[in-house]
């Protein structure tokens, strides 16, 4: 085997080394994120597509060189003819024929090997995005229920308190309106007190006039006696001059 089909074969190898470790189940993606993120890969990166390409475009050529030698030993009649001409070169066509297929097959699996690393990287760089975005939409989601919940503790919070504030305000409005009746029957006790002050008054007036009328009644009584006797004498002394 030649340098250059060594290599490949040795790329081939690496390749399927690689591939194998990116599959290992227990290293999730956000771990390989964070090692391809490493500062050797930063440096690395610029470079990487003009790489990729230039290693697919080797691939191809050797792919193609490869398929241009299994073409040229499976014809029949070149194996027919150095046959005839020479019998032991039978078994060194042969031999081509079969490193040139090993060679093809070397670099057709290398080329596929390839491209399939590249969209593997790839697919778990987007996992890995899609595992942090879900980490962070769920999250959100938990801080959303989190608040959702405080607001809903909050509105029933918010409930009670109206329910005692209105219940304090009928409180306060019942207070208002004993101390109202409180008022009212305070005045209600004064003005019964100055009634009753007014009815004792006129009671005492109405007993002073009484005693007064009973005083005249009896003065007139007395002077209607004494009106009656200077009548009678008056009466007997106008009888004595007639006589």
């Amino acid at each position: 085997m030649t340098f250059q089909w060594t290599a490949v074969a040795s790329f081939l190898y690496g390749e399927v080394a690689v591939l194998l470790i990116l599959c290992i189940p227990f290293i999730s993606p956000l771990r390989w994120r964070k090692i391809f993120r490493f500062q050797l890969w930063s440096k690395v990166s610029p470079y990487w597509n003009k790489a990729f390409l230039s290693i697919i475009v080797v691939l191809i050529v050797l792919f193609l060189d490869a398929a241009r030698e299994v073409r040229k030993y499976s014809a029949s009649n070149l194996t027919d003819k150095n046959a005839k001409l020479y019998p032991s070169s039978y078994d060194l066509i042969h031999m081509k024929l079969f490193r040139s297929q090993r060679n093809l097959y070397i670099s057709g699996f290398s080329l596929f090997f390839w491209l399939v690393l590249r969209r593997v990287v790839s697919l778990i760089m987007e996992l890995a995005s899609e595992i942090e975005g879900n980490g962070a939409m769920q999250t959100q989601v938990e801080n959303a229920n989190e608040a959702a919940k405080k607001y809903m503790e909050e509105n029933e919070q918010l409930h009670k308190t109206i329910n005692n504030a209105k219940m304090d305000e009928g409180k306060w409005a019942l207070k208002a309106d004993n101390e109202k009746l409180k008022t009212e029957v305070e005045n209600l006790k004064e003005e019964l007190k100055r009634m009753t002050d007014a009815l004792s008054k006129s009671q005492k007036d109405a007993s002073a006039l009484k005693k007064q009328c009973d005083g005249l009644t009896r003065e007139y009584d007395h002077l209607l006696r004494e009106h009656e006797k200077l009548q009678n004498t008056t009466d007997g002394m106008q009888n004595k001059k007639d006589e």
